[in-house]
């Protein structure tokens, strides 16, 4: 009897280990090693492995210069904004992993995709969640073509991949990856090994026949996507559908991409009709009140491959307790206790008996350095009750030091803040553009305290 081989490996990072232990020694994660069973291979005789080598003669060694680009056009999913975050279209024979938590609109999004590109080419969309008239419900009170999208409930992936051998679709879906299993591997389903191997399975068949598969995967409770580690690895593009239950707003954002920036973002609005794209998201983001309040400014961040105008937030009030709270949203509280003790030292301003509370509005998450110059900005004028002026911009890198560092893309910046009808602009001296804006004042400072000078 052969003797079934088992490995332990982490859910987390994907290490394997030989035997079980309650934390990951590689990522310091605890129990997230579990158990699953290694389905025996059979090594093939050396006259079947010898034939093999004869068989793969059409293989050969080519430059880059000799592959032809041209067999692989992408071809665009009808959203510009889901174009965008996938780097200009979808590629044939990627392997896209889609991920949110529940009711962020995967599913949704996925279906109005597939359902606008079955017009014109063949799909497949593989469910294994719901039923397929749960599916059909949804595309009806949406208001969808139901005509020519092909349909199939089935969580088995051989039997997906047989079934579209013989439909012969362009792009599959595939709802969700946590369902399904495949038959030699003896784990339920949602496992580390099902995952792996099915997504490992349906990356190779999409490769083999150029086929692009949409994966739609769950989330965990803080956010990252379930499952193994390696299972972001063996997939081209790994984006993740994010918004809040109390937002109609969503945010597709790209998190790796083997064919397109990362990091690039699209906005989307949840209606009636399913999700809506929002061409001009800083028009969204910068929906103020008639009044300008205290602590409220405007900064221009950089998203993928365009500019974003966002409001941060701050407020500055005494505290009562003996340590004063420092509470961010949007924005990293490591970052914020830095630019605290750099507005003490270089801008003689002392907050260490003030609760600090920093907000970027519309559940945007700023993660650059250009916001550091605006949240100090917004920090002095909650502190001091002073409204600053409306049509003010500001952004800009603070060092320890308290000097002023430039950060890239200044110059469409500044074109951007303009379009939207600001006046004024606080910038780093290394950003001050050659020729004027039209209609825009641009200051340019080289430390702190000339930054506050100039506005206060």
């Amino acid at each position: 009897m052969v003797k079934k081989k088992t490995a332990f490996v982490c859910s987390d990072c994907g290490a394997e280990f030989a035997r079980w232990q309650g934390q990951c020694s590689e990522c310091r994660a605890w129990n997230t090693v579990t158990e699953f069973r290694v389905p025996s291979v059979k090594a093939p005789p050396r006259s079947a492995a010898m034939a093999g080598y004869a068989g793969m003669v059409d293989a050969k060694v080519q430059t880059l210069d000799e592959v032809n680009l041209e067999s692989l056009p992408r071809f665009s999913t009808g959203f510009k904004e889901f174009d965008r975050v996938l780097g200009g279209g979808v590629v044939p024979g990627s392997a896209i992993l889609i991920g949110g938590s529940p009711g962020a609109g995967k599913s949704t999004v996925l279906l109005q995709t597939m359902c606008l590109l079955a017009q014109t080419m063949n799909t497949l969309y593989v469910t294994g969640e719901e039923s397929l008239q749960q599916v059909a419900m949804r595309a009806h009170r949406l208001g969808l073509p139901t005509d020519k999208l092909r349909t199939l409930a089935e969580t088995n992936v051989e039997t997906i991949c047989q079934l579209a051998l013989q439909e012969k679709p362009s792009i599959m879906v595939i709802d969700s990856i946590q369902v399904m299993h495949m038959s030699d591997v003896q784990s339920a389903p949602g496992s580390v090994s099902q995952v792996r191997e099915s997504a490992a399975y349906l990356t190779r068949f999409a490769k083999q026949n150029q086929v692009a598969i949409f994966m739609v995967g769950h989330v965990t409770k803080d956010g990252s996507l379930a499952g193994p580690k390696v299972l972001e690895h063996c997939i081209d593009c790994s984006i993740l559908l994010e918004g809040s239950s109390d937002s109609r707003f969503r945010t597709l954002r790209g998190n790796k991409n083997r064919f397109g920036a990362v990091n690039e973002l699209g906005v989307f609005a949840m209606t009636g009709q399913g999700l809506k794209e929002v061409s001009n998201p800083s028009a969204i983001f910068l929906n103020r009140g008639e009044e300008q309040t205290p602590g409220s400014l405007v900064m221009v961040i950089w998203e993928g491959t365009r500019p974003l105008l966002v409001e941060v937030q701050a407020l500055v009030d005494y505290s009562q307790l003996a340590n004063p709270r420092r509470v961010t949203v949007g924005l990293e509280q490591n970052r914020l206790a830095m630019l605290l003790a750099v507005l003490h030292r270089h801008g003689g301003l002392q907050v260490a008996d003030q609760d600090v509370f920093v907000n970027v509005v519309g559940g945007v998450k700023v993660s650059e350095t250009s916001a550091d110059l605006a949240l100090i900005v917004a920090l002095v004028s909650s502190f001091k009750n002073y409204s600053l002026e409306r049509q003010l911009v500001v952004f800009g890198e603070v060092g320890l030091g308290g000097e002023i560092r430039p950060v890239p893309s200044g110059q469409e910046r500044l074109k951007e803040a303009a379009k939207h009808g600001f006046k004024r602009a606080i910038v780093p001296s290394a950003n001050k553009p050659k020729e004027p804006i039209e209609g825009m004042e641009v200051i340019a400072v080289n430390s702190l305290s000339e930054a506050l000078d100039a506005l206060f």
